[in-house]
């Protein structure tokens, strides 16, 4: 007699219902719609026409590829900086201080204050003739007369660049710091008793244990600010002369500015492509790092 095969609950099936739903609404349909718009030459114009691939060819026979360079170079540098500093804050917000509870609750204001509100005041204050950074270094004597950070192309790409650190930071400190007190206290008080010193506690015991937290930080990261948007467009609306023009500041300014909707949706497309790309790359990484976790 053949056993009875064993009956499907259904119930926690239907549960996900509503949430698959709402993700086909709010993420599929505008994906596949936006994907169906970089084949045409959609406008102001009523009439939309089908163009194949020539929006994608326009994008890359222009300076487009120049944009894409700029982006990854300037996520490398921010998410690379949040990255050191977020450590480095962690470390020391771990480390049994005194008043280590408010310095803990320092270090949020940059996190918690509305992005917006944030960079007017450095916009302010990279201002070359009211700015706090440009007076004080002509207080002591690092420059001759007024600097405007903002307009020119080099200091202007640092000044969006130290922006985001400084918005970014406080998370990456807080994301590390709780990946830090949950590594045992067991392993750092035998490695002390053995004579390890501090640097080589947080070496050996400390850094291959939270390498996984720092790893999906550093994704979590990179996507924030690989799709920022705010700082540098309230900074310098992606100027001067495009120094600071990445493909999300491009992308807007193709489909909002320029009315060009069919090319904007290809360099959206373009953005979820190495979006994609990038976050299987940090997935992998980061399941191989879970796999060999052990302290050696």
């Amino acid at each position: 007699m053949a056993a009875a095969r064993p009956k499907t609950d259904l119930f926690p099936y239907l549960l996900l219902v509503p949430a698959l739903v709402v993700t086909l609404i709010i993420v599929a349909w505008p994906l596949v719609e936006t994907v169906r718009l970089s084949f045409t030459d959609a406008s102001l114009k009523p009439e939309t026409n089908y163009v194949g691939f020539e929006n994608y060819e326009k994008m890359f026979s222009r300076r487009f590829p120049e944009v894409i360079a700029r982006t990854f170079y300037w996520m490398a540098i921010s998410v690379a900086i949040k990255m050191v500093l977020g450590t480095f804050g962690a470390v020391l917000l771990n480390a049994s201080v005194p008043g280590r509870t408010l310095f803990r609750v320092l270090v949020m204001p940059p996190w918690v204050v509305p992005i917006a509100i944030g960079v007017f005041i450095w916009g302010w204050m990279y201002n070359g003739q009211f700015g706090m950074i440009s007076g004080l270094a002509q207080r002591l004597h690092l420059i001759a007369e007024p600097f405007e950070f903002l307009a020119y192309r080099n200091s202007a790409f640092m000044a969006t660049i130290i922006t985001d650190v400084w918005i970014g930071t406080p998370m990456v400190t807080i994301y590390l710091l709780a990946a830090m007190q949950g590594v045992p206290v067991d392993l750092h008080e035998a490695a002390w008793v053995d004579g390890a010193n501090r640097f080589y506690r947080f070496r050996r015991i400390t850094l291959p244990l939270i390498m996984p937290a720092i790893a999906t930080m550093a994704l979590l990261s990179a996507i924030w600010t690989f799709n920022s948007f705010d700082i540098i467009w309230i900074l310098t609306e992606g100027g001067p002369r495009g120094s600071t023009t990445t493909m999300i500041i491009d992308t807007y300014k193709t489909a909002i500015s320029r009315f060009k909707y069919g090319e904007g949706a290809a360099r959206a497309v373009m953005i979820v492509i190495f979006l994609s790309l990038f976050s299987g790359f940090y997935f992998l990484m980061t399941s191989r790092i879970a796999k060999r976790g052990t302290i050696k």
